[in-house]
């Protein structure tokens, strides 16, 4: 595959054009890299720890801290430290708020480019994901990964109280309240406060009269999902 090299003498900004592409370099080895990385496949630079390989230097270079647990980016605000310039500048909108990813649907502003993709999914339906056991799918890879273990009934979260596991960290932390007695969601109708936020989700419905649970033989309906189960059981 060849570089093109008529762009001698050119005033074109990007005279180096790919043959294969519609890209356009200002220099040639940028053309050259492209060509490596995205046509070609090749991966000459070798990690010399695992069988990992890359197309630029700069990329093994940050792969390497990966067995080394080097750290050189440092965050000012809160002391963390990084791997890559990438993950610290990620990091700072926790501090700034910057939120730069806007939906273009609707007001909702992302810190990370990856919560707008998935947060579009939302919008188009895509589900992308799916597990390979009931090919149920999912708008998000984590979403297929918390799934699976429904299957496969792994409960890797653990309570260091009384030995619980969970197959989520949420779940956990929730529970881990029960322990102490913690109580962070708080009603403001009245001096009720929950450990769980569905509980005040549930509990604010008192308040303002919802009632979406709906029994399909009588028509009553309830606050909660499980007050509908406990009356549908007088039908039964």
């Amino acid at each position: 595959m060849c570089v093109n090299d008529t762009a001698f003498g050119s005033h074109d900004p990007k005279p180096f054009k790919c043959r294969v592409c519609p890209a356009n370099f200002s220099r040639s080895d940028n053309l050259k890299r492209h060509l490596r990385r995205v046509h070609i496949g090749e991966k000459p630079f070798k990690c010399t720890v695992c069988p990992k390989s890359f197309t630029e230097a700069g990329n093994l270079k940050q792969h390497m801290r990966t067995h080394t647990q080097e750290k050189p980016f440092k965050c000012t605000a809160c002391h963390l430290r990084f791997s890559c310039c990438q993950n610290l500048r990620k990091h700072l909108r926790t501090h700034t708020g910057e939120k730069p990813f806007k939906c273009t649907v609707c007001p909702s502003s992302f810190s990370e480019s990856g919560s707008l993709k998935y947060h579009m999914r939302i919008h188009t339906g895509e589900k992308p994901f799916k597990c390979t056991v009931c090919l149920r799918s999912f708008a998000g890879a984590e979403n297929v990964k918390l799934h699976m273990r429904k299957h496969t009934g792994e409960k890797p979260f653990k309570c260091t109280v009384c030995h619980l596991s969970f197959s989520q960290s949420g779940s956990l932390k929730g529970h881990m309240r029960i322990h102490t007695g913690e109580k962070p969601f708080k009603c403001t109708a009245c001096p009720s406060s929950f450990r769980q936020s569905v509980s005040l989700k549930t509990h604010l419905r008192m308040h303002i009269g919802e009632r979406p649970f709906k029994c399909t033989v009588c028509l009553a309906s309830f606050t909660s999902s499980l007050c509908l189960k406990r009356h549908q059981r007088t039908h039964s």
